[in-house]
């Protein structure tokens, strides 16, 4: 479980985000939807930067302990270019090692199943500096995976990926859900995988929080044009809202 109570957080003298309230419970998977700028990766790092904000975000109860309650996944990961990617998997078992920082049986084992889950086995000796934007993407999400940590954030996780390999993402991120009651929330511009996958929306406009509920009861035409604009159709389909841009008319 994560609760965001009354959090807000402020740049200079401007504020960015909130106050915003939120809960997500154990083992729900709600996403963060809203334009460009909307406050949705600041609400996101309130939770493993527990002093970048004012109000309360609790994780299992508590403070987060960022590594050990919380898997991050940002947006724009800083990865070093001649390291291999198994060895920066490894990192996600940085809070499990222990004085000694050694890795044992446990850890390598953590590392070669969300490889495998990531379809990147083939690419464990690799240099991160080798990889496609897709293939560094997952990688990053391998790296958060290995965390095994019971809530998981992540910033546009299907952010460089095709459609298809988006698609096997969000799947990975869906069955550990259901096999092992993780807790994820992430921050999405494609609000039809967005719906496909989330249990709830979470609509962020201007860094507060709008609507919140089903995808269903959030994509909804009139809601959507007042903060995207009018430039989107809403499709109704039996497995959820289809949101898709619509051309602007020639005159």
């Amino acid at each position: 479980m994560i609760r965001w109570s009354d959090v807000s957080v402020s740049y200079g003298n401007g504020n960015v985000v909130g106050p915003v309230s939120l809960t997500v419970d154990t083992g729900e998977w709600v996403s963060l939807i809203g334009p460009n700028g909307a406050g949705k990766s600041t609400l996101l790092r309130t939770a493993i930067q527990p002093g970048l904000a004012d109000g309360e975000v609790e994780v299992l109860g508590n403070r987060p302990r960022p590594g050990l309650d919380v898997a991050w996944m940002p947006q724009r990961p800083e990865l070093p270019r001649a390291m291999g990617v198994a060895d920066y998997v490894m990192l996600g078992r940085t809070p499990h090692l222990g004085y000694i920082g050694a890795e044992g049986p446990e850890d390598v084992a953590s590392v070669q199943a969300a490889l495998e889950r990531l379809d990147l086995l083939g690419f464990a000796r690799r240099p991160l500096g080798t990889l496609s934007g897709g293939e560094a993407q997952r990688a990053v999400l391998a790296r958060a995976l290995a965390q095994q940590a019971p809530v998981m954030l992540l910033d546009e996780p299907t952010t460089g990926l095709d459609i298809g390999h988006a698609v096997e993402v969000l799947d990975v991120v869906d069955e550990l859900r259901l096999e092992g009651r993780l807790t994820v929330v992430t921050a999405a511009h494609d609000l039809t995988l967005a719906g496909r996958y989330a249990d709830r929306l979470a609509l962020i406009g201007e860094g507060h929080l709008i609507a919140e509920g089903v995808p269903n009861e959030v994509l909804k035409l009139e809601v959507l044009r007042a903060h995207y604009g009018a430039g989107l159709r809403v499709i109704d389909d039996p497995e959820g809202p289809i949101v898709v841009p619509m051309r602007k008319p020639n005159d």
